[in-house]
């Protein structure tokens, strides 16, 4: 009997060791629920900070540039671009380009013709024909004037003939191969109403000015090349600014209407003069030119590093604006699997690359950690 009573006892105290274990477990349950729901901030289980791809870092001791903002154009040396006019007045018979085509040097441009082209070459063909009598003429009364033959003045008048129409000779040959037509071909009696224009350097066709039957004068620009192949920078800096800009600082500089891309360029030369607006002209070249496709006169906007300074920063990607507020997110604790993050206001410095400066954090211990990849679709949302 004693055997089977004892029975009911035993199962009396596993039922109560159960029952203890469950409301300790329960306890604990709601302690850690209780915890969760006093964090006022944003918590996330470790699998769903590793599924999204999510990353901590500390504030980290940069180098920033300190830099001078300011704003110009791309532009081409002088000797890179060229305006074509006529030598002399006509009407455009041919103009086979339009604006963005590719020229060489060399190459037809456009045909001009005038009459008065042909009564150039009838002057030049008779004075050719002049010449060969008065310079006859003038060795003979010079070797009469040696001999005490002839009188001074026979020999003068001979020899002002001749040079005259030398100098005429040579005027009307310069302006035929200034009309790019050629003496030696009008020499052979083959007499043309058109002048050539050929394109003084190479390049691409920017301007175009005239058609077919515009008469033009020599002031009158028909059309202009710019030659891409060595293109800069031409900022404007202002006075108060000038000091501090030196040749070889780096230039960092964007094209607002077309790419938010950053280029890289460096200080040529420094203006000496100062424009009506109070500012300087910045020659920048371009660290590497082969990379792009800028067209001259396009705006830019640029940035001249001056000077260096070290601070406290984060990755830019850290920092979520919220109704123009900047805010970060700070792992407060990390316990039971869960990450706890505040949610914090800051104040933002330099950026140069992939880094902000924060300016109202210092205080912070080195090993603060912070939400830097992820943070834009916590608080972005």
């Amino acid at each position: 009997m004693k055997k089977y009573n004892n029975i009911p006892l035993v199962l009396l105290l596993a039922i109560m060791l159960t029952s203890c274990g469950e409301v300790e477990k329960k306890n604990a349950q709601i302690l850690s629920e209780n915890s969760a729901e006093s964090f006022d901030g944003i918590q996330l289980t470790r699998e769903q900070f590793e599924k999204n791809g999510m990353a901590l870092g500390t504030l980290e001791e940069k180098s920033f540039p300190v830099s001078i903002r300011t704003n110009g154009m791309i532009d081409v040396p002088p000797e890179n671009k060229a305006v074509v006019s006529a030598k002399m007045g006509g009407y455009i018979s041919k103009t086979p380009l339009l604006i963005g085509d590719v020229v060489k040097k060399g190459q037809v441009l456009v045909t001009i013709e005038n009459p008065e082209f042909v009564t150039l070459q009838q002057e030049y063909m008779e004075i050719k024909q002049q010449m060969a009598y008065l310079k006859s003429e003038y060795d003979r009364q010079k070797t009469l004037m040696d001999e005490n033959i002839t009188s001074q003045k026979s020999f003068l008048k001979s020899e002002s003939e001749y040079k005259t129409a030398n100098a005429k000779y040579n005027g009307l040959r310069k302006q035929l191969t200034m009309l790019n037509i050629s003496p030696s071909e009008v020499e052979k009696g083959n007499i043309t109403s058109i002048a050539t224009v050929y394109a003084p350097i190479n390049g691409s066709i920017t301007k175009v000015n005239v058609t077919k039957g515009t008469y033009v004068s020599p002031a009158s620009p028909i059309l202009e090349i710019i030659d891409n192949g060595h293109i800069h920078l031409e900022l404007s800096v202002f006075e108060k600014d000038i000091m501090k800009v030196k040749k070889g600082q780096d230039i960092r500089f964007r094209i607002p209407e077309a790419s938010p891309e950053i280029f890289e360029a460096e200080v040529h030369l420094i203006g000496t003069s100062i424009e009506e607006n109070r500012t300087i002209k910045v020659h920048g070249h371009l660290k590497d030119e082969s990379k792009n496709n800028f067209l001259t006169g396009m705006f830019v906007e640029a940035e001249i590093a001056v000077d260096n300074i070290t601070a406290m920063a984060l990755p830019s990607e850290a920092i979520v604006a919220v109704d123009n507020i900047n805010y970060v997110l700070v792992l407060e604790k990390e316990e039971n699997n869960m990450l706890y993050f505040k949610q914090l206001e800051v104040e933002l410095g330099n950026n140069f690359g992939n880094f902000t400066v924060i300016e109202n954090i210092r205080q912070r211990s080195d090993q603060t950690k912070f939400l830097t990849k992820g943070a834009f679709d916590l608080l972005g949302e």
